[in-house]
């Protein structure tokens, strides 16, 4: 649920972003995004369940082929100038993080889970910054349609997957493969 936090006709700074976002108060997720700040309060437990077993699953495969590391929001990724963004999940290539003062500048893949109140934010305000800084995959996972939307850099529309999504990541001898009918029902399904 990505909100403005203010009026959008003020432009805010890096420095009055950081300096109102560590005042506030925990469980709120803040981003940047075109000199306007958006507040994401805690998600819904759905929300928390895809993103934590699409993450198991991501870790899996990152790992064993060694493309580098899979983390989940809140971290920050900063591609450009003025933009902070939360992906919801994110695969950060080997190397990028070295030391504890770096920051995350380069993304192998950004997934975002989307919601009624942030599905604007994620598909017209941050999805262009993802295509722009060449980020080779941003997912909409959306469990209300049982569907992801893959966008690349190039695209101007997306490629909606209902039924299997299959990711290559440069690098990987194999594709990461995921049974989307089945994932959406083990999402749903109650315990």
């Amino acid at each position: 649920m990505a909100m403005p936090a203010h009026a959008p006709h003020r432009r805010w700074t890096e420095e009055e972003f950081y300096a109102a976002r560590d005042a506030a108060p925990p469980g709120e997720r803040w981003e940047l995004v075109d000199g306007a700040v958006l507040v994401t309060p805690s998600p819904h437990w759905v929300h928390q369940r895809i993103i934590g077993r699409l993450f198991v699953l991501l870790t899996s495969y990152v790992q064993s082929h060694a493309l580098g590391e899979a983390f989940l929001s809140p971290l920050d990724v900063k591609l450009e100038p003025g933009l902070v963004l939360q992906p919801d999940l994110l695969v950060v290539p080997t190397g990028e993080l070295k030391r504890r003062a770096d920051v995350v500048r380069h993304l192998l893949l950004a997934a975002e889970i989307v919601s009624p109140s942030s599905a604007r934010h994620d598909r017209v305000r941050k999805r262009p910054h993802y295509q722009r800084n060449r980020v080779p995959e941003y997912w909409i996972v959306d469990d209300l349609s049982q569907t992801i939307e893959r966008w690349t850099p190039d695209d101007d529309r997306p490629e909606l997957l209902a039924e299997h999504l299959a990711w290559h990541s440069s690098g990987a001898s194999e594709p990461f493969e995921l049974d989307l009918v089945q994932f959406f029902k083990d999402i749903t399904t109650e315990d």
